[in-house]
C-alpha cells in the first residue's frame, strides 16, 4: 500500500509543470485525479494555481472587454472538474465490480459443465 500512495503522490514541481494543461482542460484522468487531490493538501500549489488562473483568465477577459469574477470562475472549474473525477471514479468501480461479477459466473459456468 505504501507504495501505491508514493506513486500517486505529486510533486509541486509536477504540479506546477501541470497547471496549464489543467487549465486547458488536457489533463487525463488519473493526473487531473492526483492533480486534485495535490491541490488540496498543498497551500504554496493552490497560491500558484489561483495566480497563474487569474493572469490567464484575466489577460483574456481584459482582452474581450468582458466583466468577471475570476475567483468564482476558478471555484467553478474546480467543481466541476471534482465532479467529473468522482463520476469517473464511480464507473471505474463498477466496471471492476462488473468484471468480478463476469468472472464469477464463468467459473461457475465451468464448475457447473464439469460436474
Amino acid at each position: 500500500m505504501a507504495l501505491l500512495d508514493r506513486e500517486e503522490r505529486m510533486e509541486c514541481r509536477e504540479f506546477e509543470r501541470l497547471i496549464p494543461g489543467f487549465l486547458k482542460g488536457e489533463l487525463d484522468y488519473p493526473t487531473l485525479k492526483r492533480f486534485l487531490a495535490h491541490r488540496e493538501s498543498c497551500s504554496e500549489c493552490r497560491e500558484e494555481l489561483d495566480i497563474q488562473f487569474l493572469v490567464a483568465e484575466g489577460m483574456q477577459h481584459l482582452e474581450e472587454g468582458n466583466a468577471f469574477d475570476l475567483q468564482s470562475e476558478l471555484e467553478q472549474r474546480l467543481e466541476e472538474t471534482g465532479r467529473k473525477v468522482r463520476v469517473n471514479s464511480a464507473f471505474l468501480y463498477f466496471g471492476s465490480a462488473m468484471e468480478l461479477v463476469a468472472a464469477g459466473l464463468l467459473v461457475w459456468a465451468f464448475v457447473w459443465i464439469l460436474l
